[in-house]
């Protein structure tokens, strides 16, 4: 009985947060509830794992609204993590144009974002806001599952 009052106390201080303010061109089509495709353009594999956190029990991003989706045929925007590289800067355009409109990209840690250590390697073509048009940029390296839950609460509003 002991264990069950602990999580239903932090079931109720995490659903008592106050919500964050909206992403002010979000689409009222996307606000309540969105399905995200991830798409690792060149990631280290850091801000994976703190995805994999945010969507987790602990987390629980998808109380949100938020949830990952297999195809971007069923996505209303891309989780987009790593710098942009030279042989998946085409796959990622390729899978923007599947996700249909109207669709947010979400940039998820420093490589996504401004390049990170990367920045001038030999492979590197750019960041995301070169190659999509980024709508959220999550700052980090990597984020924590807190930041990318509070962005995406940002993007449904709730």
């Amino acid at each position: 009985m002991g264990m069950w009052s602990k999580i239903r106390r932090v079931g109720q201080i995490a659903e008592a947060a106050p919500a964050p303010p909206e992403l002010a061109d979000t689409p009222p089509s996307l606000r309540g509830s969105f399905a995200l495709r991830h798409v690792d353009v060149g990631s280290c594999n850091g801000c994976e794992i703190e995805i994999s956190g945010a969507f987790s029990p602990i987390y629980d991003a998808e109380r949100y609204g938020a949830k990952l989706v297999a195809s971007p045929r069923h996505a209303d925007g891309l989780l987009v993590t790593g710098v942009v590289t030279r042989n998946m800067a085409r796959a990622l355009n390729d899978t923007y144009e599947a996700v249909p409109d109207p669709k947010i990209v979400i940039a998820v840690g420093d490589c996504a974002c401004n390049c990170g250590l990367f920045s001038g390697g030999p492979g590197v073509a750019g960041k995301v806001a070169d190659f999509l048009p980024v709508d959220v940029e999550v700052p980090g390296c990597p984020p924590t599952p807190t930041q990318i839950t509070e962005a995406l609460r940002r993007v449904t509003g709730r």
